[in-house]
Order: structure tokens, then sequence, then C-alpha cells
């Protein structure tokens, strides 16, 4: 391919070579330069690409793409562009055949609700007959082809690596989580999505590595409503007024808000044997009403949002209530059937924030006892651990403090520190360092019209201790403990 080909929609200075030249591949990882590549160079949190030019170079890469002027041998082409991550999305998109013309594309950003949001659409879309792919926290999903996520929005190159195979997978759309560091580092740049979707927006990822504060946290996130077509956006949240500033696209919203195009009225609590879930009815620009196995205030806007979403698909009223009732997203919120007297879940909240919404949302079910097993991850933030064992004590009747991931530190330290939270309250619990013992105390000790919430690991199915990851599903070790093994 030509290297003014793969540069067609991008301004740049050519500062020695030919654009007209040809390159075999597309590379921003040195260790994958192959004699004929185009080699990008991006400079990244651990590492910068222009240090490795003598080393690509040497492996046969025949053009540059650097943010500097660079020292090569005169034929290799050097390309010099402001930024090279927003360059390397164009030359993505351009490399795989802008794969996105081809596809129906959904983001979907926000603090909290992106992951159930992405299934919970993908599910309606399919069972209205549409092929779907999906990008998110979890996973890619790509036809049968299930891909283990690292980030929640891939860099640039992968995104339109999977558009392309999404493509000739015979995808019809693709709906994708669009995290604030995705936006920040231009991951989502080279196409424009047919519809961006704002959740709501809360502190988090705040801090030396990510966001230097709030502010700069929302103007990421709102980016997305200047990469877009369509903005659906939460009517209700706060910050609602700052978020759409500056919008470029057509803007539609959703809540509880009667400003709202797309609203919830008359939400109710529903539940059965071991399970919860909640009923509302929509109205404005759809008129029905919607019942999710989901419980919480937080379900109804994930579902608000997943209808925004699909009313432009032309999905019927049947196939979105059907959708909707069978939507499940592994880690999150989801039930798993133990016994008729209490019900268990698993959730992947991590945090203090998380946890505290999550605890509150159940405590409006008024369980018998509201039963919250946890741990918190080594090598983190000790604040973390003091907050989360704050909040437990203070909203849950019983707290099981256990094993997380450990990684490099004591497991047996992270639990005295939890401790030092949970004595800011009066909040009983009991501590259980192995996870499958603290699992099986919380199910054996389960009385009737209990929940209990497995906290912290969610979709994850291994713990890492000492650099190791070893295979822990909850899952697994529910299903073990109920076979008495």
């Amino acid at each position: 391919m030509k290297i003014s080909s793969l540069l067609e929609r991008l301004e740049y200075t050519c500062l020695q070579g030919n654009p007209e030249q040809e390159v075999t591949t597309v590379v921003y990882d040195s260790r994958k330069v192959e004699e004929g590549s185009l080699f990008i160079c991006i400079r990244g949190a651990a590492a910068d690409g222009h240090k490795f030019i003598p080393d690509v170079v040497a492996k046969g890469a025949k053009a540059l793409v650097v943010e500097e002027e660079v020292q090569v041998p005169g034929d290799v082409t050097v390309i010099l562009v402001q930024d090279t991550r927003y360059a390397m999305a164009f030359i993505s998109a351009a490399y795989f055949g802008y794969p996105a013309q081809s596809l129906k594309t959904i983001g979907i950003t926000g603090t909290k609700g992106k992951t159930t949001t992405t299934y919970m659409v993908k599910s309606i879309l399919e069972n209205s007959g549409y092929k779907v792919g999906l990008i998110g926290t979890i996973e890619a999903i790509i036809g049968d082809k299930v891909i283990p996520a690292s980030n929640t929005t891939p860099e640039s190159f992968v995104i339109q690596q999977y558009f392309r195979e999404m493509v000739d997978a015979g995808c019809d759309c693709v709906v994708m989580e669009v995290s604030s560091q995705g936006l920040m580092l231009h991951r989502t740049q080279g196409f424009v999505f047919d519809y961006g979707i704002f959740t709501n927006i809360e502190p988090d990822h705040i801090g030396p590595n990510e966001h230097k504060d709030f502010d700069h946290y929302l103007s990421c996130k709102a980016m997305l409503l200047k990469q877009c077509r369509v903005g659906i956006v939460n009517r209700d949240d706060k910050h609602f007024d700052r978020i759409i500033e500056g919008h470029t696209c057509t803007l539609e919203t959703y809540g509880f808000s009667p400003e709202a195009d797309l609203r919830a009225e008359d939400a109710q609590l529903v539940g059965g044997k071991g399970y919860l879930g909640i009923s509302y009815h929509l109205k404005g620009l759809l008129d029905f009403s919607v019942e999710i196995d989901i419980p919480g205030k937080f379900s109804i806007y994930n579902s608000l949002t997943a209808i925004s979403i699909c009313r432009h698909f032309h999905v019927s009223e049947e196939n979105i209530i059907k959708a909707l009732k069978n939507a499940k997203v592994k880690g999150r919120i989801e039930m798993v059937k133990v016994s008729d007297d209490f019900t268990l879940m698993i959730d992947y909240a991590h945090n203090a924030m998380a946890l505290e919404s999550l605890l509150t949302t159940l405590k409006e079910y008024h369980p018998h006892r509201l039963v919250c097993l946890f741990g918190c991850g080594g090598n983190r933030s000790k604040l973390r651990r003091y907050e989360m064992g704050e909040v437990s004590g203070r909203l849950a009747d019983l707290t099981i403090i256990t094993s997380d991931n450990p990684r490099y530190e004591d497991p047996q330290v992270i639990i005295e520190d939890i401790k030092a939270g949970m004595a800011r309250t009066d909040g009983r619990f009991v501590e259980i360092a192995d996870r499958k013992e603290a699992i099986a105390y919380a199910i054996h000790h389960g009385e009737p019209g209990d929940i209990i919430i497995l906290a912290g690991k969610g979709h994850e199915d291994y713990q890492e201790i000492q650099g190791k990851k070893y295979s822990m599903d909850e899952r697994v070790l529910i299903a073990d403990i109920l076979a008495g093994k």
C-alpha cells in the first residue's frame, strides 16, 4: 500500500523520502516490525517509540511517522505529524479499508453503565436479526470469536482491525465501550460514530496516570459528542449542560426528567425466588411497559440507554421487551441461583463508589440481611481499602472480608487495612482469607430473605498472586461448593 494512501485524511510533512513508496505493514510495536513496514512512533507512559528508530530501521522499516525530526538513512521515508496517536487512528482506518463505513457504529461512554448497556444493546439488536460485534471491558466479540480484553477501549489500530474482522464476519453493527482514556488518546478517531451515548459522570479515574482533575475527565468524556452523528445523553445528570457544551451532533435525551425525549415513569421494585428486578413505564418517543431481571434504578437508566439506541434500528416493541427481560452481563449484578430462600449475586464493584451504589440499591429491596463479601487488590491505593471497609460496615448487615487479587502483597495486610475502615462503623464482620471458604461460609449461613453479594471479582476468572494468575471463577467455586467439593 502506498504511504500517501495511508495518509490521505491527515495533514503531514514529508521530511525525507517518497510518499508514493509502498509499505507492507503498519506497525506501532517495534517488536513486530518486518521488512517494508511503516512504523508509527508512539509516546507511551512507559516508552517512547522514537527511541526504537535505530532498531526498526535495522529490521527493515521503510517509513516512519514521527513527532520530531530524526536522523535515518536516506532510503527511509520520514513523515512528520503533530500527534502520532491521532495520526495512527487515521492511518489504521485507511490500512484496513475504512471498515467503519460498512458498519453502524455505537459508542457508549460514562462513569457507570457502559458494560451492561453494551450487552443490552447487543441482546436487543440480535433479537431483531442484526449481527452485532462488541468491544468492551470484558471482551471483544466478533461472530463466534471471543477475545479477552486488556483495555476498555483498545488502541486505534486494534479497533480498526476488529472492525475489519467484523465486516468480514458479516456484522451489521458494532457496539463498544468508549473510555475517557480512549478519547483522550485519540483511539476512537479515524471514523465518526453513528451513535454516541453519554450515560453519566461522577469523579473517577483521577490521578497522576489518568486525569488531572474532574474537569479534565469530563472534557475527555464529552469529546464523544463531537465524534458522532447522533448523541444520546442522560438528561438527569447534574452535569448535563457541561456535557453537551460544544456538541456537534443531533442530540436526544433520556431519563426521568419531564424534559427527556424518552423517559421512565412509575418505577416499581419486583422480585421472586432467587432474583430481583425492576419495572417501569416508558413514555415520550415510545410508550410501553418494561420489566428487567436486574435490580436498581441504574438498571432503568441502562435499559433506557439501550432502548434509545435500538429505537433507531426500528426494533419492535415486542423484541425490546423480550431482549431486556433476558439480558445478562457476566459479573454485573449477575444472579446465581443457589437457593429459593435467599438471593446471591456476583458484581464487579471494586471501589467505594461502586460498592456504595450497589449496596444502597439492594437495601431498597428490604432484605432480611444484606451480606457483602469482598476483598481489595494488592499494590493499589490503601485508601480504597479503608473506604470500601467503611462503606460495607455502614450499609451491610454482615461483611465477609476475604482476598481479591493480592498481587505482591500479603493478603492478611490487605484484610487488616479493610478492617481499619470497618472500625469506623459498628458493622458486623467475619474474616476468611481463602475466597472459596469465604463464599462457602456465605452460602451455608444464608438465611431466608438474605441478599448476598460477592463483590470485586465480577467477570474475572483468575486470582493474581505473586505475579501469577491462577484460575478462579466464582461461578465454578459456587458450583463446587454446592456439589460438596
